[in-house]
């Protein structure tokens, strides 16, 4: 087993260590695997240090996130840790990119990978935020882990299948920019140009983040409105609350309180964000 059973409260929900079963592992090796990677992802790839971790994404053309990952460097390449029902699209997608390039790129069904509330071995924090504890990628753990989504989504997190989806939010919306998931200082990658304009003119109006429900979570997609306007759409949830796709111009001009369905919500601002959110 990589960790122990141990459990901890995070803003009150019991975070209890195991695998994550909707994750899986795609190996990218070989002696060119850091350049080629560096040159189709958003994050600074080259620079990563053994055993160290970021995330990042793989674009469209348009900008748009095909799929998020954690990357992490290990031996002669890198692991991503990627939803496993994005698995087979990614592997065809960097095959198409690969070239003459001298990479392998593989499937690890013999990986699995993990989370925990606390530092364990082999593990390496999450690169997000060290707020969501460590991962790991690994051999197969005893338990799923209780408490992670909630944990996630308190704090402000998207998740791939949940959130995200293929080709519907830009990076700025999905917030890789705050949390390590973008380079600005690296050179062209595909989508590289919406990115850097967008972060340049400043923007990105709309954001995911996280919101505080008066009742029970509508279903994702309930749209949220003040005074019959949209101000934006409910994501994954949890309890008494769920991410959001919020538009801060709108936000900012609501005079009257958000509701869902029936449900009244407030806006969060997560402590990593480094954006003003209006009225919190």
């Amino acid at each position: 087993m990589w960790f122990g059973n141990e459990a901890t409260a995070m803003n009150d929900i019991d975070f209890r260590a195991g695998r994550l079963p909707g994750r899986a592992v795609l190996a990218v090796t070989g002696p060119e695997a850091a350049h080629f990677l560096h040159n189709l992802l958003t994050a600074d790839i080259e620079h990563l240090s053994e055993g160290a971790a970021t995330y990042a994404a793989l674009l469209s053309p348009q900008g748009k996130i095909l799929s998020d990952m954690l990357v992490l460097r290990r031996g002669d390449g890198f692991l991503l840790d990627c939803a496993a029902v994005q698995l087979p699209d990614l592997r065809k997608r960097l095959a198409l990119y690969r070239l003459r390039a001298a990479v392998e790129i593989t499937d690890r069904p013999d990986l699995v990978v993990g989370v925990s509330p606390h530092e364990c071995p082999g593990g390496f924090p999450d690169p997000r935020t060290p707020s969501l504890g460590w991962r790991v990628i690994g051999g197969m753990p005893e338990a799923v882990a209780e408490g992670y989504d909630a944990v996630r989504i308190a704090l402000g997190l998207a998740d791939t299948e949940a959130d995200l989806g293929s080709g519907e939010f830009f990076p700025h919306e999905a917030n890789l920019d705050q949390l390590g998931g973008v380079s600005f200082r690296k050179g062209c990658y595909v989508g590289q140009e919406v990115v850097s304009r967008m972060e340049h003119r400043g923007t990105a109006r709309s954001r995911i983040l996280p919101v505080a429900l008066s009742g029970k979570t509508p279903p994702t997609g309930t749209e949220i409105l003040s005074d019959e306007k949209q101000i934006g759409t409910l994501l994954s949830g949890a309890g008494d609350h769920a991410l959001a796709l919020i538009r801060l111009d709108r936000l900012a001009d609501a005079a009257s309180p958000l509701m869902a369905d029936g449900v009244a919500l407030k806006v969060m601002k997560p402590q990593w964000a480094r954006y003003d959110v209006p009225g919190v």
